[in-house]
């Protein structure tokens, strides 16, 4: 790679919030999942398939988060999953049937078809409904590098009041993630790239190596770094942070300015779930009789105003291309200039959420393809790279510590603490600071069977605390989106938090309910949750014996207590 004058990092954030809801026969919110696996996961993985036959040497970093992994891996998921898209390939017979004789739309209806079928066969046929092993083998040939999330997405900077569920919600998902890709992770996301100074410290802890941040996460450090957001810089822990690059990120994110919202693309918001007769499209929506999009859209976006014109799948690849080579014309621009400033080759950093190629942006993933192909073969001038090689090539790096960050509204913690949302932290602080108590006081349960009662009570008041603490219920309360489901969840979770800690502590154990709702929420349950909350944890729980008892010998108190 010595030859090119500078990198490019290529980041894809994959993350859904854990719904899964047995308790109904159809539950709206999973469509969410199912949606992202037919439009964004599965095309990713086509593309990549794609890449590795035609030889193209690319490199994507791409988080999966823990709740995500937990939703594609659940036997529950895949069952229903494969019931939604059967329900759909079902759908788009009918269409081509319905539309027969309308040439414009015939052809599209085709189409759908053929996808929805590809997909159905790569899902249940070729990866055996798991397609998490589909991205673990991109990681094993090198193509890719997966990098860790936080348990449940939960939003540091505004959980910081307990350090303890700090370390929590970033060692669950490392050990997660562990357990499911083989090996440790070298590099986190932090939910929304939410940052606030010491955080890295918990990260140096679990291992971690790298993680990422807005632009002005990186532009405010202090020293105010040499290269900007062009290089990594060091934490005082030496864990190293990535700063997102302004310029490519709006030409694809922005509403006004970004590719996704060409004329020539499809229509998002136009989906025959909505357009056509009820009667006809009655069995393929929810039950209740709400309208939901079934990702049939026979419209391109065309322009302002009202009218739309029909999608054209050729000119919107060939939109795809051209956007792709000014993508990489405006990257090589940028390299060159940058390379004259700097004693090192720059990094550009582009991360976006995955589910924008796809599920938002219908020609994404084909604009991911033509722009790996073009990289590869058309120029010279920029590699594409993941931060584990940067950070292999130039290991020296200026040390400085990053400012409060991240990549929301204004750039910091006010999208997730407003007047929608504020009334949930005070619940969050208060059940962290019980989960600490509890797992104080029935320590002497974590090293015991997993099958005594209190062990059980722990671990599953451990994943409730977790699955309230998600940033995306806040996030749907400030968007005014779906706000009494998000506002549900919360209740739930706190609710059975506190229904386990006040049966811990009074007795008994009520063993039916706890059954009930270890099948209910069901994730992380082949971890130790609860282990993370004890004061003297250290990140390798098997030597926590060990540890405690060299510390109790040397103080001579019965209870340690390590300030954070």
């Amino acid at each position: 790679m010595t030859k090119f004058k500078g990198y490019f990092c290529l980041l894809l954030h994959a993350h859904l919030p854990f719904v899964r809801h047995p308790e109904e026969e159809y539950f709206l919110e999973e469509n969410w999942l199912y949606e992202t696996i037919t439009e964004t996961y599965i095309p990713l993985i086509e593309v990549f398939e794609r890449l590795i036959k035609n030889k193209v040497n690319f490199r994507i970093t791409m988080s999966l988060t823990p709740t995500l992994v937990s939703m594609l891996t659940d036997q529950f998921l895949q069952d229903r999953y494969l019931r939604h898209i059967n329900k759909l390939i079902e759908l788009a017979q009918k269409e081509i049937e319905r539309t027969a004789h309308q040439s414009h739309f015939h052809d599209l209806a085709l189409m759908y078809h053929c996808r929805l079928q590809k997909a159905k066969e790569l899902f249940a046929g070729k990866y055996k409904r798991n397609i998490i092993s589909a991205f673990k083998n991109f990681q094993d040939m090198g193509y890719l590098e997966i990098i860790a999330c936080c348990a449940t997405h939960g939003f540091l900077p505004l959980l910081s009041v307990n350090h303890s569920d700090v370390r929590a919600q970033i060692n669950i998902g490392v050990e997660y993630y562990t357990k499911t890709f083989g090996r440790p992770p070298r590099g986190i996301w932090l939910p929304e790239c939410g940052y606030y100074p010491g955080i890295d410290k918990f990260l140096k802890e679990a291992g971690i190596r790298y993680f990422f941040l807005d632009s002005h996460g990186i532009l405010n450090a202090d020293p105010v770094p040499r290269y900007s957001v062009y290089a990594p810089i060091y934490c005082p822990t030496g864990v190293a942070a990535f700063g997102r690059d302004w310029e490519s990120s709006k030409q694809v994110w922005s509403s006004k300015e970004g590719y996704p919202g060409d004329p020539d693309y499809r229509e998002y918001y136009k989906d025959i779930g909505h357009e056509l007769d009820y009667e006809y499209i009655k069995p393929y929506i929810h039950p209740c009789g709400i309208r939901i999009n079934t990702g049939l859209k026979y419209w391109r976006i065309t322009g302002k105003g009202p009218g739309k014109e029909v999608y054209a799948p050729d000119r919107a690849k060939n939109k795809a291309e051209m956007h792709a080579e000014n993508f990489i014309f405006s990257r090589q621009k940028q390299i060159e200039n940058l390379n004259t400033h700097m004693d090192r080759r720059p990094i550009i950093t582009a991360p976006y959420d995955a589910e924008l190629f796809g599920h938002w942006w219908f020609e994404g993933p084909m604009w991911i393809e033509f722009l790996a192909k073009k990289i590869f073969y058309d120029q010279d001038t920029i590699s594409m790279i993941t931060p584990s090689e940067y950070l292999h090539e130039y290991s020296t790096n200026q040390m400085s510590l990053p400012s409060a960050s991240s990549w929301g509204y204004k750039g910091y913690n006010e999208f997730w603490v407003e007047g929608s949302n504020d009334w949930l932290y005070r619940h969050l602080h208060k059940a962290g600071e019980r989960m600490k108590e509890l797992a104080g006081k029935f320590r002497g349960y974590l090293e015991k069977s997993n099958k005594s009662i209190y062990k059980r009570a722990l671990n599953q008041a451990a994943r409730e605390l977790l699955l309230a603490q998600a940033s995306d219920w806040a996030f749907i309360m400030r968007t005014g989106t779906t706000v009494s489901y998000a506002h549900k969840r919360i209740k739930l979770h706190i609710n059975r938090f506190t229904k386990i800690y006040d049966d811990m502590l009074k007795g008994p154990v009520d063993r039916e309910w706890l059954k009930g709702i270890e099948s209910k929420d069901n994730i992380f349950s082949s971890l130790d949750c609860a282990k993370y909350y004890l004061e003297e944890f250290c990140p390798n729980f098997s030597q926590f014996k060990k540890k405690k008892n060299r510390k109790f010998k040397a103080t001579g108190r019965k209870t340690l207590r390590i300030r954070q």
